[in-house]
């Protein structure tokens, strides 16, 4: 079975600190995608930066303290590679790619921060433009012949039933039109699905995966679904479970996993260490 969970740490360190490397340390992951690092790789202590039993790769934002994805693997990839090859946006640390070899074919596993635009117009106007570049990725991924998950935070909920409020926010970011019929086109164009969904299509409450830090959303469970593992059919179709941990609260966002009927050889030299 190969176990793979993606989060939106909001602070590598931060996270770290308030029990997400233990926690992730009892889950048996073989890979584990994260975003928002807010940390530039050779601050971080080993134990963050090189962990027993894992193979990592950074891909950090220029600007410190902001953005940055990673991937953990607990098995060696045969290749890594970073960036959409668009400067603006690769500056900021937000795709980071591992390619595998697998009984069904070669696998590439993404790690993606997709901007959001929820603090001004101007940084909408940028989300918009990634996304402008970042379909024409897609749909290369695609065709490419590989097999491909794409873990991250979207920053986009895609139906009503993928944020609590969804009636009074149709105008912001995150939910606005262009942004929930840009992720259709992936799905219904592209051909890519939403595992998640297509495990739990009816998940409403449970779904969620942020909650704003402001007022009481996370006690109240006023939430959004933000975190997806978008994946090629093939791999799809042997997602077998997930589930949305929330028993402890490590960031905004809470971990995402899926379990897929697959394995991945050759492992990391001392694969049974960890944190």
């Amino acid at each position: 079975m190969l176990r793979v969970i993606t989060i939106n740490l909001n602070g590598i360190r931060s996270a770290s600190s308030k029990g997400f490397h233990d926690w992730l340390a009892r889950q048996q992951a073989d890979l584990v995608c994260l975003q928002e690092l807010k940390a530039q790789e050779a601050d971080l202590a080993p134990t963050l930066r090189e962990p027993e039993g894992w193979e990592l790769a950074f891909h950090c934002a220029e600007k410190k303290g902001y953005s940055g994805v990673s991937v953990m693997a607990r098995h060696s990839p045969e290749a890594w590679s970073s960036g959409i090859g668009v400067a603006e946006f690769d500056s900021e640390g937000r795709y980071l790619q591992a390619d595998f070899s697998t009984p069904i074919g070669p696998l590439s596993v993404i790690s993606l921060y997709l901007p959001s635009g929820s603090s001004s117009e101007e940084r909408q106007a940028a989300k918009y433009r990634f996304m402008d570049h970042f379909l024409l990725r897609m749909a290369a991924l695609r065709q490419s012949g590989r097999e491909v998950i794409v873990c991250g935070d979207w920053n986009i909920a895609h139906r009503e039933a993928d944020l609590k409020n969804w009636k009074s926010n149709q105008k912001n970011s995150g939910f606005l039109p262009e942004e929930r019929a840009w992720l259709s086109r992936l799905f219904d164009e592209q051909g890519w699905v939403d595992v998640y969904r297509s495990l739990e299509p009816e998940a409403t409450d449970e779904c969620y995966t942020w909650w704003s830090n402001r007022g009481q959303a996370w006690a109240k469970n006023v939430g959004w679904r933000l975190d997806y593992q978008i994946a090629t059919p093939g791999i799809a179709s042997l997602a077998r479970s997930c589930s949305v941990y929330k028993d402890q609260r490590f960031s905004d966002h809470a971990p995402l996993t899926i379990d897929y009927d697959l394995e991945i050889s050759a492992p990391v030299s001392g694969e049974s260490g960890g944190y």
